[in-house]
């Protein structure tokens, strides 16, 4: 693997300081950029905000030297192979292991715990994580190394400009969206993620029956959740009573949500299923 040089690099407290950067050069040359799909796209309402913290030392080399391989920016230039970036790959110091039968998407991993047990716990499994903190990026990175897994990959940037320009049909077998921001105040609303927009932009990419997972601990947007899934014809959802899920198995109790529930918060769980068929879509004139 390729070594890439670097600027004075400074530990203070165990944090990488880059003081003696040149202004406009970026942290990390060969790993994340800072805003990959850049001004080729419009300027429209984000459900996200991007969040500058400092990256430790041992983040920080996890992104010098694992991103090249494990990480990708959302650019919006190219259409992906997915079974080309999951193909069979040794983590550093282990044996080539099998590519996974099965893709999904993950919006929004935080340090990326919650995923290296999934991924740990079903290696059949590739994860497409999806996040714009370049901490928790060299985090889950650090994780994916240590515990020799494979079947995740580091996406940086917008998730919808991954599901709009970057994805072919039918191509996910799932997608996760846990605790994403709830935008608690009125005027924020707008940017809470799961919309009927969204789900339109969703739907095209997933496999027949492949199911969305959400997870929310903000009882409005929990509710906002199911209303908006139940109304949109391209779900269904999995729950006989039309309600709330149990929380699987498989999806971790993290940490953040553990501290919620000794607030006395509650958690809900929605998974629904990708319809058969979908609705008619209107002609996009900018997509011909």
């Amino acid at each position: 693997m390729p070594s890439y040089k670097l600027g004075r690099v400074t530990k203070i407290g165990g944090t990488v300081s880059e003081n003696s950067r040149p202004k406009g050069t970026p942290r990390f040359p060969e790993g994340p950029a800072p805003d990959p799909a850049g001004s080729r796209f419009e300027r429209r309402i984000r459900s996200f905000q991007p969040r500058r913290s400092r990256v430790t030392t041992a983040q920080g080399d996890a992104l010098r030297r694992l991103w090249p391989q494990w990480g990708l920016d959302i650019d919006g230039k190219e259409v992906l192979d997915l079974g080309e970036l999951f193909g069979p790959e040794a983590a550093p110091g282990t044996e080539a292991a099998a590519a996974p039968t099965r893709v999904v998407l993950e919006i929004g991993f935080g340090m990326g715990e919650a995923t290296a047990q999934m991924a740990a716990a079903d290696p059949d499994t590739g994860i497409l994580a999806v996040d714009v903190h370049t901490p928790g990026q060299g985090n889950l990175l650090g994780l994916a190394e240590r515990n020799g897994l494979s079947n995740i990959r580091v996406a940086n940037g917008d998730a919808i400009i991954l599901l709009r320009e970057m994805l072919t049909p039918e191509s996910l077998d799932g997608v996760r969206v846990y605790f994403p921001d709830p935008w608690p105040k009125a005027r924020h609303h707008k940017r809470r993620l799961i919309q009927a927009e969204f789900l339109t932009l969703l739907a095209p990419c997933l496999r027949p029956g492949a199911v969305l997972h959400c997870a929310t601990d903000w009882e409005p947007y929990a509710e906002h959740m199911l209303e908006v899934l139940s109304a949109h014809p391209d779900f269904e959802n999995t729950q006989e009573d039309g309600g709330y899920a149990p929380r699987p198995d498989f999806r971790p109790l993290t940490r953040f949500e553990g501290q919620g529930l000794d607030k006395g918060h509650v958690v809900h769980d929605l998974l629904f299923r990708r319809a058969a068929t979908l609705a008619e879509r209107p002609e996009d004139p900018s997509h011909p």
